[in-house]
C-alpha cells in the first residue's frame, strides 16, 4: 500500500515466459533432507570432473587469496597469453567470462535485439534459449532433439530473406544434456553456407571430451576465425580442468566480434581466486588428459550396463551419459522421476531429464568407486520394476 492506493510492481513482461535454470540438487540439500554425512553422498548431476581440483591449483587459489582485498587484473594479460599460446590466435582473439555462459549473454545482447531470431537444437543446453529471451527473442527449434544440421539449415534457409531472418545459430559440439556429437568436417560444411550476418556460437565446453575420443570431432578455434569471420566459439575451465566452482570461461572469435562483445561485458567479470586457479590449471596439461582417459574408462561400464540390462542409451562424447528406459517391461511408467528420487534417499544424485523423454535419466560419469556404488544401487532398483 502506497498512499492509500494498492501498488503492484510490474516487471519486463518478457520474464512470464522464461523457465528459470535449474541446476543440480546441492549436497547440503540431500544432507539436510535424508539425514546423509557429506562423505557418503555421490554428486553425479552437475557434469562436474570428479576427480577434483589438483593440489597445484588448490595451492594458487590459497596464494593469491591474500589479495582478495583488491581488483582482479581485468585486463586478464597472463591468461589471455596462455590461451592464446595454448589455441595459436592474438590476445585480442580471446574474451573472459564468468563461465562461457556469461559470454552466450554477452554474444546475443551485442548482436540481438527484442524481435530478432535464434536457432537451437529442440534439446541443448538451456541458457541459450533463458538469455535470448531475456531481451524479446523469439527461439526457433528444429525438430529433432539431437543436432541434425540439415534441419538447422533448412530453418536458416527458409527464413534468410524474409523478416524472420536467422541473427545467432547456437550449435553445441558435443551437445548437453544429450551427448551427442556432430563432426568437424560436417560443421565446416554448414558453416560454408551461413551469410556473414548470421552469427554462429559454437559450444566447446566438451571438445576436450569428444576430441579425445574420436579426433575427427576436433574444432579448432584458429582455423574457424581464420577461414569465418562470423563465428564465435566458446570454452570453459569448469569441466576437464575442474574448476566449475572458480567459474571461468572463454571465448575465441575475429577482433571485430570480440571488441563488439567487450561493449556488454563489465569490468571484473571473474574474481581474482578465479583468474589464479585458471591461470595454474591451464599450465598441468596432464591433469587434463588423465581425467578424460579415466572419464571414458569408467564410461565403458555404464555402456556395458546397459547392454546387459536392455537400456538403450545415446554414444557420448562427453563426461556425462544418458540412459532411456523405453522397455516395456517395466511397471511403472515414470521410470526416470522414480530412479532419481530413489537414489536420492541413498545420497545419490543424479539428473532426471524427463523433459527430453519421460524415461531418460542423464550420470556424470563418476570415480571408479563411484560407479561401481552408483551401478550396484541401479541394478537394485531396475529389479523392481521389472
Amino acid at each position: 500500500m502506497l498512499f492509500g492506493y494498492d501498488y503492484c510492481m510490474k516487471f519486463n513482461k518478457a520474464l512470464k515466459n522464461i523457465s528459470v535454470y535449474e541446476a543440480g540438487k546441492p549436497i547440503e540439500l540431500v544432507i539436510k533432507k535424508y539425514g546423509i554425512k557429506s562423505k557418503d553422498i555421490i554428486k553425479l548431476a552437475s557434469n562436474e570432473n570428479p576427480y577434483k581440483t589438483n593440489k597445484k591449483v588448490q595451492k594458487a587459489i590459497k596464494d593469491s587469496a591474500i589479495n582478495a582485498y583488491r581488483y582482479p587484473d581485468d585486463s586478464m594479460s597472463e591468461l589471455k597469453r596462455l590461451l592464446a599460446k595454448k589455441h595459436n590466435v592474438a590476445q585480442e582473439n580471446i574474451i573472459i567470462g564468468a563461465g562461457s555462459d556469461q559470454i552466450i549473454f554477452f554474444a546475443i545482447n551485442a548482436k540481438c535485439k527484442e524481435g530478432s531470431n535464434i536457432l537451437i537444437s529442440k534439446t541443448t543446453f538451456a541458457m541459450y534459449e533463458i538469455y535470448a529471451k531475456q531481451i524479446g527473442c523469439n527461439v526457433i527449434k528444429t525438430p529433432s532433439n539431437e543436432h541434425k544440421l540439415d534441419e538447422f539449415y533448412e530453418i536458416y534457409k527458409k527464413n534468410l530473406n524474409t523478416k524472420n531472418k536467422i541473427d545467432i545459430i547456437f550449435l553445441c559440439l558435443p551437445n548437453n544434456p544429450l551427448g551427442e556429437c556432430v563432426g568437424a568436417k560436417e560443421v565446416a560444411s554448414f558453416l560454408d553456407k551461413i551469410d556473414d550476418d548470421t552469427l554462429v556460437v559454437l559450444d566447446l565446453a566438451y571438445n576436450d571430451y569428444a576430441t579425445f575420443k574420436d579426433a575427427k570431432k576436433q574444432i579448432e578455434p584458429k582455423k574457424i576465425i581464420k577461414k569465418y569471420n562470423n563465428v564465435l566459439s566458446l570454452n570453459t575451465f569448469s569441466k576437464s580442468y575442474a574448476l566449475g566452482g572458480m567459474r571461468v570461461g572463454y571465448g575465441i572469435s575475429t577482433k571485430e566480434i570480440i571488441s563488439s562483445l567487450y561493449k556488454i561485458r563489465p569490468p571484473f567479470n571473474i574474481t581474482t581466486l578465479s583468474l589464479s586457479s585458471a591461470i595454474c590449471a591451464l599450465k598441468d596439461k596432464k591433469f587434463v588428459q588423465k581425467s578424460i582417459s579415466k572419464n571414458f574408462q569408467q564410461m565403458k561400464k555404464y555402456e556395458k550396463f546397459a547392454n546387459d540390462n536392455d537400456i538403450s542409451f545415446i554414444n557420448s562424447y562427453t563426461n556425462f551419459i544418458v540412459f532411456i528406459f523405453d522397455s516395456k517391461n517395466y511397471k511403472t511408467q515414470n521410470i526416470a522421476t522414480f530412479i532419481c528420487q530413489e537414489l536420492l534417499k541413498k545420497g545419490i544424485i543424479i539428473r532426471d531429464i524427463s523433459y527430453y523423454k519421460p524415461n531418460a535419466i542423464r550420470i556424470t560419469i563418476g570415480t571408479k568407486k563411484q560407479n561401481k556404488i552408483v551401478l550396484k544401487e541401479l541394478k537394485t532398483l531396475i529389479s523392481t520394476l521389472s
